[in-house]
């Protein structure tokens, strides 16, 4: 049966939209940037989209939802393929290439916010979002056994020194969570250290007392790591990042350091990355600390 049915020669913005599945708006921007060419205008003044303006718009809506960028877009539809080899970069091959390796880069970056995701969801708090092996070498410690200064000092540290500086550190805090006396005891230093405010002078005499039992501390600390086992267990973090992440052999032991080889790659240096987190440290807190170092040299069996 005859169909007294025609189809329209030309349609407006609105419809050539919804047909192509986008906006109005997307069209304007794609004729601002060069991607689809201005059609002529109607009596009305209004932009017409005839059945070439159509099948660009559909090609370009079909290579944008493939994730190829417009500036991409509009660089293959003026060089094509033609003149551009497989090989070459150039043209549709080379846009191909340069998105398949975006792709793999998003799609191992969408790993590792999964694993980040399940490691908080198995933690139960914002330790899962330190990395893997920061949060396996706090695994042993029963729950809620981290304060949550803890977790902001290695959150910064892992910062600055990576993955294996955080979980050297994260030593410290096992020994603190499992012995109650030494937790009490570095409780009260840094209340101690705390007191020494911008009202307190450099040379009072209770700068050196308190970097004197900051000293005592430290070297109690760092008795009960050693024969509790932790220091081997320190031992054996160096061995399996060394595993995890083997440095190339022509890479001298300065680049194998925490501050160095040894953090995530494209951060900072430990030095660029110090200089850029600020610390509330008055002047007589700077000195307790210069002394606390001075005394731990001096008892240091090197010297």
């Amino acid at each position: 049966m005859h169909s007294s049915f025609m189809p329209p020669r030309q349609v407006k913005i609105g419809d050539a939209a919804a047909f192509a599945g986008t906006t109005p708006r997307a069209i304007r921007h794609y004729h601002e940037i060069g991607l689809l060419p201005e059609p002529e205008r109607g009596s009305d003044d209004r932009r017409r989209y005839g059945y070439e303006d159509m099948i660009r718009l559909l090609w370009i809506r079909k290579m944008a939802d493939a994730g190829i960028a417009l500036d991409d877009i509009r660089d293959a539809f003026t060089t094509g393929t033609a003149s551009a080899g497989a090989g070459s970069g150039d043209g549709i091959p080379g846009i191909l290439e340069r998105l398949e390796e975006t792709l793999a880069e998003q799609e191992a970056e969408l790993g590792r916010q999964r694993a980040a995701v399940q490691r908080m969801r198995t933690e139960g708090s914002r330790m899962g979002l330190l990395s893997d092996f920061v949060t396996d070498r706090l695994k042993s410690l029963p729950e809620g056994s981290l304060r949550q200064a803890d977790l902001d000092t290695l959150l910064v540290t892992e910062r600055i020194f990576g993955p294996l500086g955080a979980a050297v550190q994260a030593t410290r805090f096992i020994a603190l969570a499992t012995h109650p006396a030494l937790r009490e005891e570095s409780d009260r230093i840094d209340g101690a250290e705390e007191a020494l405010d911008d009202s307190v002078a450099v040379d009072d005499p209770r700068v050196a007392h308190v970097a004197a039992e900051r000293h005592a501390f430290e070297s109690a600390l760092h008795t009960v790591i050693e024969e509790t086992g932790l220091e081997k267990e320190d031992d054996a973090l160096f061995d399996a990042w060394d595993t995890l992440h083997p440095l190339p052999a022509d890479d001298g032991e300065d680049e194998a350091g925490l501050g160095s080889g040894r953090r995530e790659a494209g951060s900072m240096s430990a030095v660029e990355a110090v200089r850029k987190m600020p610390y509330d440290v008055s002047p007589a807190q700077w000195r307790c600390m210069e002394l606390a170092l001075e005394l731990s040299v001096q008892d240091s069996p090197a010297t």
